[in-house]
């Protein structure tokens, strides 16, 4: 069993990894249509993923998931291809250090959406943490 604290490794390196993605994507998609970038990016993680899967030993039916699990797995697909395409659009006109600080807005909507809908109460000093993102996102957007 993972330990208490292993998902905050986790979760630093998906940081890293998103904070390489920006960088990356902004250099790629010079001269090129952002949805047809996301696209790309999208068959490179497909390939990706699926071979991490099969060499790890990973591997199930996905159709014996349950309805809910389909559900809520389309949703979130969904979700991110959203987010995607908006992204790389985003990066495609604007400047990486600006996109990715409103980008990380996300942490704030996801508290929110963690209180209203799964009953998450994050304590005062967490909602002050959050507080401070939301402004720090302000600060990096709207410099002059």
């Amino acid at each position: 069993m993972a330990s208490s604290t292993s998902w905050f490794y986790w979760a630093l390196l998906s940081a890293v990894f998103a904070a390489l993605t920006a960088i990356f994507a902004k250099i790629g998609i010079q001269g090129v249509d952002s949805d047809l970038a996301t696209l790309v990016r999208t068959a490179i993680v497909m390939i990706v993923l699926s071979a991490f899967v099969l060499l790890a030993g990973k591997w199930s039916n996905p159709f014996t998931l349950s309805s809910r699990t389909w559900i809520f797995l389309t949703l979130s697909g969904l979700a991110t291809g959203a987010s995607w395409v908006c992204y790389f659009r985003a990066l495609q006109i604007g400047d990486a250090s600006k996109v990715a600080p409103v980008d990380k807005l996300s942490l704030v909507l996801v508290a929110v959406f963690a209180f209203t809908f799964l009953g998450e109460r994050p304590s005062l000093r967490e909602w002050t943490g959050i507080a401070m993102v939301a402004a720090g996102v302000l600060v990096l957007a709207f410099k002059r």
